[in-house]
């Protein structure tokens, strides 16, 4: 796909100009960003897909990967008020193996910081990207996150166990594993098992010094806590056989958005944990609706935006054109992320973003 430069330039500027007009201030973030604050958001997994350089002065530092931490981070900084950001540039992208997908390409984007009413700020953005998409042709996808999370909050289970599948809710195959051995469908693999018996055959300490010298970057406490935990997870019961089930059904829920509401209500009763998010998910489509768009037409699926930046808690969507490629636009709610970047404030927020190259392929029938 090659499209000319200054045609996906015009377009990044005519979507930069919709959304100054829908009160949005103009920011600008800096390209290379303190490797430390995304190492801390997102693991070293972060690595995988961004390009890193040392600094003598400042460090480890990365080619920004998005907008979003940074235009967080500098309104956190600031305060915590209600505000309305849009922005324009390029964003970077490590691949590992040659193929379609650019290394470097154009953002434009929007970031929305309101506490009054979140489920009527997610309607009026997605509102927005649907206005300037939509009569294009390209076809929208949402979802909730912040359901899948209340799924996993209310299992009845370790608070280890909890953690480690709410770290992986974005690496769904990961996800998976760990769900099907948690609920006892897979078996624990050899390798492990093997493992977990040389860990039971002694105290740490003991095996500590027959380990030999120590060479990681671990102390021997640190060793000691990590070999309690796995000990104490491979005690641990399997999840409830309803719970898995309800929680298998949750990861495979697609329909409609009105529909998905239905069958979310037909099952809080046996997973109460869900029945807030659920609620915000109901005044979300109301406020949807008040926006013209139909909720009984919008598709739904409760796992979709797992494979897009770690900092999404609820409502996501994507819009995306008729073949396989990458999605168009990508945005969701991100309020963890506001507490995080905030240092004790927080404040609601969901922003989206549109790579206004794709944009321009669909206008020339090339998406």
């Amino acid at each position: 796909m090659t499209i000319n430069r200054a045609a996906i330039r015009a377009e990044a500027e005519a979507l930069f100009t919709a959304f100054k007009a829908a009160g949005a201030q103009a920011v600008e973030a800096d390209t290379l960003l303190p490797a430390e604050t995304l190492l801390d958001l997102y693991g070293e997994d972060i690595r995988a897909r961004a390009y890193v350089t040392s600094d003598p002065l400042r460090g480890e530092m990365m080619l920004r990967p998005d907008f979003t931490v940074p235009v967080v981070q500098a309104h956190m900084n600031g305060g915590a008020e209600p505000a309305r950001y849009c922005y324009i540039g390029e964003v970077y992208r490590k691949q590992d193996h040659l193929g379609p997908r650019a290394s470097e390409y154009l953002q434009v984007g929007f970031e929305l910081f309101d506490r009054v009413a979140p489920e009527a700020a997610d309607a009026e953005l997605f509102a927005l990207f649907h206005g300037l998409l939509a009569p294009l042709g390209l076809r929208p996808a949402t979802g909730d996150i912040g359901i899948l999370m209340a799924a996993v909050n209310g299992l009845t289970t370790t608070d280890r166990r909890k953690a480690a599948l709410l770290r992986h809710i974005w690496r769904p195959a990961r996800f998976r594993k760990l769900l099907d051995r948690f609920s006892g469908r897979a078996a624990v693999p050899q390798a492990r098992a093997d493992m977990l018996a040389r860990l039971g055959s002694d105290t740490p300490d003991a095996l500590i010094a027959a380990a030999g010298p120590m060479t990681g970057l671990r102390s021997e406490d640190e060793i000691a806590a990590r070999v309690a935990g796995l000990i104490e997870d491979a005690e641990t019961p399997a999840l409830k056989a309803p719970e898995a089930a309800l929680l298998y059904d949750l990861l495979t829920l697609q329909a409609p958005a009105r529909a998905a509401l239905s069958h979310l209500r037909g099952i809080t009763f046996m997973m109460p944990a869900i029945e807030p998010a659920v609620d915000r998910f109901a005044t979300r489509l109301d406020a949807l609706e008040r926006h013209g768009i139909n909720p009984s037409d919008l598709p739904f699926a409760a796992s979709h935006g797992r494979t897009s930046m770690e900092y999404y808690d609820g409502f996501v969507f994507s819009f995306h054109g008729a073949g396989d490629g990458p999605a168009v636009a990508t945005g969701g709610r991100y309020d963890a992320l506001t507490a995080v970047l905030g240092q004790g404030r927080s404040i609601p927020a969901v922003g989206g973003i549109i790579r206004p190259a794709l944009v321009a392929a669909v206008r020339e029938g090339l998406v």
